[in-house]
């Protein structure tokens, strides 16, 4: 899978788009555009990778992506098929930095705009204090017509800016500019690690596809995503196993060897160091507090 710069389609009378998709369309592959990407998750929920950043996203997310900003969001598989009861329901903004001219977040009134747009380059999830209002903003943002739905993605922006109600996502060393990116290498590397993350992944399998050493492997990944490749390892099965023990559908044992963690005693050191609880807690009753 080579990775995408995605081209978003702007008309030649609207500054900005904005759909409402019912089945993920480019949502689930590894892309960057220069356009921020401002998406609201109605109905949908998968595994989220925003820079470095691997988390579960869920029914009422809201996240905002920078310019250039490597993302995608593998959405549950229940969403992907053409006849799902349930289909996804996905709000989706794209807008350049300028949409509004040059000068507009130059202005001394938009000074935290313009500072929301260069945080947003980390990738920006909303906490769940704004999302009731940043959602009816966007619906606004969807429906309305004219200034109005300009001034409607104003207000949503200035809310997200002033409130500061917001978590960053990737790490401040990953890097930003999309030129700095080797994005074939990370693609061949997180196609593999997605795809076989629930198995055993070998060093140096991993490092003969991208055409290193182990040695040079574990450097250049490193370099790149600010973790190791068992760190990183760790972070998407973990993350995956949150999802499943709120789901309920399995076991505790079931689930740990379903995320590709080899024994249980290495599954309950590894969850309880990156939650805080065992994951038996987490099935009982913690899951709904996150």
């Amino acid at each position: 899978m080579k990775p995408q710069l995605l081209k978003v389609n702007n008309s030649n009378v609207q500054s900005f788009s904005v759909r409402n998709d019912i089945i993920p369309q480019n949502h689930n592959i590894w892309h960057y555009h220069e356009e921020l990407e401002l998406i609201h998750f109605g109905k949908g929920s998968g595994t989220q990778f925003i820079g470095d950043s691997i988390k579960n996203f869920t029914n009422g997310d809201i996240v905002l992506v920078g310019s250039n900003l490597p993302h995608y969001w593998l959405f549950d598989s229940c969403y992907l098929d053409d006849n799902c009861p349930e289909p996804a329901d996905i709000r989706v903004s794209h807008f350049k930095e300028n949409f509004l001219g040059d000068a507009f977040f130059n202005l001394p009134e938009n000074y935290k705009l313009k500072n929301l747009l260069k945080k947003s380059k980390r990738g920006i999830q909303l906490n769940k204090s704004i999302l009731q209002l940043a959602k009816s903003l966007i619906e606004k943002v969807l429906n309305n017509n004219n200034s109005t739905k300009i001034i409607a993605l104003i207000e949503v922006l200035t809310l997200i800016a002033e409130s500061e109600a917001y978590t960053l996502l990737s790490s401040e060393n990953y890097p930003i500019d999309s030129q700095d990116l080797d994005f074939r290498r990370m693609t061949v590397i997180m196609d593999y690690i997605t795809q076989n993350y629930k198995s055993q992944i070998k060093l140096e399998d991993i490092a003969t596809l991208t055409g290193m050493t182990t040695n040079s492997f574990c450097r250049y990944f490193k370099a790149k995503s600010g973790k190791t490749l068992f760190q990183y390892l760790i972070e998407i099965r973990i993350g995956h196993a949150c999802k499943l023990l709120a789901e309920r559908k399995y076991n505790v044992k079931q689930i740990c060897f379903e995320c590709g963690f080899q024994n249980f005693v290495s599954f309950h050191k590894y969850f309880k160091e990156a939650t805080g609880f065992t994951p038996l807690q987490y099935q009982k009753g913690i899951a709904h507090l996150f």
